[in-house]
């Protein structure tokens, strides 16, 4: 079990920095709305990835073939990036009032749960999440026998380290809201949006042009040989 643990903190490690809408975000609502909003907004997105592990689980190769042979997934799931973008970036006023920092990190317990809401389906829009945690079962699968313990014990200590590093992005964030002036604030904010319509595009880019998602085997054995998983 403990090899099964060390296979899964690098594979968390590179979850956390992966560079995407949520990454921003993330970081954006640590900023301007502190700790708590964040760790909310993070539940959200972890529990979008334990509803993906656990259809990629249930589902395996069919549904991975699936999605390769349904590019319209991530032509769909794009576009709400983009219009989810495009929408966040034009309601920025041009003029940002002179407001006490203070009032960005206020966080009403009616807001809870549409952070932990805006968190989930951030993620679930993203089909190449999804992708993810299939190739993962896939890669990883065969090397634990597809043991259930050993598959719990080894996506338990991925999501746990995503967490914990996502916990240190958030503290990190949080201590840069006292340089946040009512302009950077606005310039954040419009710069977030478009990361995300960005995001969005890359995303589309995978329907419209399929790279195919069978590659991501390959490219995880790279970074963790599965002989080490025996």
């Amino acid at each position: 079990m403990f090899q099964d643990i060390v296979a899964g903190i690098p594979l968390g490690i590179l979850l956390a920095f992966l560079l995407g809408p949520v990454f921003f975000l993330l970081l954006e609502t640590a900023a301007l709305k502190g700790i708590r909003a964040a760790i909310f907004f993070d539940i959200g997105v972890i529990f979008a990835d334990i509803v993906f592990l656990l259809i990629a689980y249930f589902s395996t190769s069919k549904l991975l073939n699936r999605i390769k042979d349904e590019p319209a997934l991530f032509i769909f799931g794009g576009s709400i990036l983009v219009v989810y973008g495009f929408i966040t970036f034009i309601k920025q006023k041009k003029e940002v009032p002179h407001t006490d920092l203070k009032e960005f990190k206020k966080l009403k317990k009616s807001d809870v749960f549409g952070l932990i809401v805006k968190g989930f389906l951030l993620n679930f829009v993203n089909i190449g999440v999804l992708g993810f945690w299939l190739g993962l079962i896939i890669a990883f699968g065969p090397a634990m026998d597809m043991n259930p313990q050993r598959l719990l014990v080894f996506f338990t200590s991925i999501i746990i380290t995503y967490f914990l590093i996502d916990m240190l992005k958030i503290i990190l964030a949080k201590r840069l809201n006292h340089k946040l002036t009512p302009t950077r604030i606005y310039k954040l904010k419009r710069s977030i949006s478009v990361v995300i319509i960005v995001c969005g595009l890359i995303m589309m880019s995978k329907g419209i042009f399929p790279t195919g998602i069978d590659k991501f085997e390959h490219s995880v054995e790279q970074i963790i040989p599965l002989d080490s998983l025996d």
